[in-house]
């Protein structure tokens, strides 16, 4: 194999994209109204994800006992990512919490003790790509998107710092979590262009 070769898959391994839904597109989402349940129910999950950062896997086996009390007295997520087996506490931001009400009386949920009536990988995202054109929403949506989702626009976006969301997220090296720094670099330079085009040039 060439050294050539072996830069390309390198570089193939490391600059995985991460795609991610903006703040506009989110905010589609969340004032679309469903008549069909299902596509309510995944829209749902879905962006309870957008706001806590949970992986299809570790929202599927939340349970409701790993809801408790934080530091300041409000309802937090302590639970343990299943792919790294590391604790994640995460504050539970209102968006997320309106979801919990939601589906409190669940009978599949209290059954079952837990949280949201997650419907398996395959179903969620067909439905997601349901909601993607109902939406308008010109992306390949996928369950997945919601944990980028939450690192780029809802959190580093906002001015969370990196340390935090790494923390929140539960990466076990903070270079994971800077890969999506990295993909807001492309929306800066996007924004500054946008900014320096509609700028006035007074000259000095």
């Amino acid at each position: 194999m060439s050294n050539d070769v072996k830069t390309f898959i390198a570089y193939k391994s490391t600059a995985k994209e991460r795609f991610y839904l903006t703040q506009e597109e989110v905010d589609k989402i969340i004032a679309k109204e469903f008549t069909i349940g299902r596509l309510q129910q995944v829209r749902d999950i879905f962006i309870f994800c957008c706001f806590t950062g949970l992986s299809y896997a570790d929202v599927k086996k939340l349970k409701r006992s790993e809801i408790a009390l934080g530091i300041d007295g409000e309802k937090w997520i302590f639970t343990k990512r299943q792919k790294t087996n590391t604790f994640s506490h995460i504050p539970i931001l209102p968006n997320a919490f309106d979801i919990l009400r939601r589906y409190k009386d669940n009978p599949e949920c209290e059954n079952r003790d837990l949280v949201l009536p997650v419907l398996s990988n395959q179903k969620m995202n067909a439905y997601l790509k349901e909601i993607a054109d109902v939406c308008c929403i010109n992306k390949h949506l996928t369950f997945h998107m919601a944990r980028h989702t939450f690192a780029t626009t809802v959190t580093l976006s906002n001015g969370v710092p990196i340390e935090t969301v790494s923390k929140i997220l539960g990466h076990t090296a903070l270079k994971t979590t800077q890969h999506y720094a990295k993909v807001l670099d492309i929306k800066i330079s996007h924004d500054m262009g946008k900014l320096k085009s509609s700028l006035v040039i007074t000259k000095l």
